[in-house]
């Protein structure tokens, strides 16, 4: 096994810390960390790297590339991936993009053309390969096709509800051909239709309580449904990540296809301003409106300060 030295890109979220030992476990070795202060305040960089015996706190994302062998981006704002990304883009890393990757189609756009270069990129959300998808295809009869699924979560719309459109891909696999948004109640309920017909429904946003990630799967001889064991996450998806990051294993899955999920994301909320048209991902463009990462990274710091 080769052993990645591994960069951490801005420390905004629970994750960072959440991943480092985890990375740790597996064999590689986190030698950097860069923050941009989104979040924290100046100095946390250097209170997390002691705290995790991490040796080098990098002044700048310059300072790291010639550190790192791959790097991890884990900004709250999602409109900064693509400019931390670009460094190591043109150093020839390996890159791990946090989910959403990205918020607008623009910068979808920026990732995609990259990964058409070779670069190594992957990234999105845990649930893409949750233990608990993997076992439903495993115990899956291939000739009893699924007639629908439901799949949510609460918190939010994007930044945490982007977890539910993965999991409904990870179950129906790719091949998501339009949205409608079919309105709010209590919740964001969504029909999303593959290009083979089949049809599948979301309900993501804030509720009172905290909702685990959930799905309810009906084929044409059963009923199934899985609640997410969260504490897995971590480790399922680095498992399946770093191997590919490091060069010795293919991609759990293309990062064009894990993309599906923001695009058909962006289409939700397109369809919803439109008042719930039908909404095709081949007809999003650079002028609709997204979801805005700078905005919900000034909400996200005034939770973690308190206020």
């Amino acid at each position: 096994m080769q052993t990645l030295r591994i960069g951490i890109v801005d420390l905004d979220t629970s994750h960072p810390g959440n991943w480092v030992p985890i990375i740790k476990e597996l064999g590689h070795q986190v030698v950097a960390v860069f923050d941009g202060g989104t979040v924290h305040e100046e100095g946390y960089a250097s209170q997390f790297a002691e705290r995790h015996e991490i040796k080098t706190v990098c002044e700048s994302l310059e300072d790291m590339v010639h550190l790192v062998d791959a790097v991890i981006i884990h900004s709250v704002n999602w409109d900064l991936h693509v400019e931390r990304a670009r460094p190591f883009i043109h150093a020839g890393k390996a890159i791990f993009i946090d989910k959403p990757m990205a918020g607008n189609m623009r910068d979808i756009r920026q990732l995609l053309e990259w990964e058409r270069t070779g670069i190594r990129m992957t990234g999105g959300s845990s649930l893409s390969v949750c233990v608990e998808a993997k076992e439903w295809h495993q115990q899956h009869d291939l000739n009893d096709p699924i007639v629908t699924m439901l799949a949510g979560c609460s918190v939010d719309d994007f930044n945490y509800g982007i977890h539910a459109f993965y999991l409904l891909q990870a179950i129906m696999g790719p091949g998501i051909e339009s949205v409608r948004s079919t309105g709010l109640h209590l919740q964001h309920q969504m029909e999303l239709i593959w290009q083979d017909g089949r049809k599948g429904f979301l309900s993501v946003g804030a509720t009172q309580g905290y909702l685990p990630f959930y799905a309810t799967i009906v084929t044409e001889k059963t009923v199934k449904h899985l609640q997410v064991d969260s504490s897995r996450l971590y480790r399922s998806f680095l498992e399946a990540s770093l191997p590919y990051l490091a060069g010795e294993s293919e991609t759990f899955a293309p990062l064009s296809q894990l993309l599906e999920a923001e695009l058909a994301a962006l289409a939700a909320r397109k369809s919803f301003l439109s008042g719930g048209q039908h909404i095709a991902l081949k007809q999003l463009s650079d002028e609709d409106q997204g979801y805005e990462g700078a905005a919900f990274a000034a909400q996200y710091r005034l939770k973690v300060k308190g206020h």
